[in-house]
């Protein structure tokens, strides 16, 4: 049966309703420690442009995704290493790609051109002075610390590749004269760090979330036509561009991790 009272429902001790009034005796609803049921939107921390932040913050990748980013290529670089150093039976599947994958033609060779330090180089340099600029003249404390990590960055990419390519000395493919040197791919590496730095520098300062897409897409094809480029051509066999394929990848998702961190120690003078 149901509860036939003849009167209204009453208030039962040590429950709240939630529309009574705060602790403090003001009007708001009830909160047990008296505190606004939201932050005023002009209480919100701005962003370097001076535009609303939100409360509270709005989540982005997970830290854990950036370290798995970091260990997994890593990983993966070391054991394409290995069975290039050691000609393990990864190579029979290298030499088969290869064979299928090359025709030398002139535009492979432009696409593989996109990789010269001439020009991607060039590209990460205006970058870096344009993010410095904006960054100084929004009064951000230490705006030169995220150009000089993409120009340390980018410093890493021969100091890391020659020493490689000179330990490995792999031959190239019969596409290019005999040589060794080939791996890994240098053309790849200096794709994947100066377009992506460039990339990950510029994504705070664009407003629009159809913009950051847009550019991470611009870069991920650059990346593509370069590597694609670079085996269609003959001039590296295709181990040699995922292997600066996963060194790339460790040393962006660093530069991710070490951009993070700075966005969210600095604020504006």
């Amino acid at each position: 049966m149901g509860d036939f009272r003849p009167g209204p429902p009453q208030l039962r001790p040590g429950r709240a309703l939630a529309h009574t009034t705060g602790a403090s005796g003001s009007e708001s609803p009830h909160r047990s420690d008296s505190r606004p049921p939201q932050t005023p939107r002009g209480g919100r921390p701005t962003d370097p442009d001076g535009h609303p932040g939100t409360t509270p913050p709005v989540p982005g990748w997970p830290t854990s995704f950036f370290w798995l980013l970091l260990a997994l290529p890593a990983l993966l670089f070391a054991v394409i290493t290995w069975q290039v150093a050691a000609h393990g039976p990864l190579l029979h599947l290298d030499a088969r790609l290869s064979r299928a994958l090359v025709h030398p033609d002139r535009a492979s060779e432009l696409l593989a051109d996109l990789g010269n330090i001439q020009v991607a180089v060039p590209v990460l340099v205006v970058v870096l002075v344009h993010v410095g600029r904006r960054g100084r003249a929004s009064g951000t404390d230490r705006w030169w610390l995220p150009p000089l990590a993409g120009a340390v960055l980018m410093a890493l990419v021969p100091a890391i590749v020659i020493p490689l390519k000179e330990l490995i000395a792999r031959g190239g493919t019969p596409a290019v004269p005999p040589g060794t040197g080939y791996y890994p791919s240098g053309h790849t590496a200096t794709a994947m760090i100066a377009y992506g730095s460039a990339t990950l520098l510029l994504l705070p300062w664009l407003r629009t979330v159809y913009a950051r897409r847009a550019l991470v897409i611009a870069c991920a094809l650059l990346v593509a036509c370069v590597s694609f480029g670079l085996v269609r051509r003959g001039y590296h066999w295709p181990l040699d561009v995922m292997a600066s394929w996963c060194l790339g990848t460790v040393l962006l998702a660093s530069l991710r991790l070490f951009l993070g961190r700075f966005r969210d120690g600095p604020q504006p003078k």
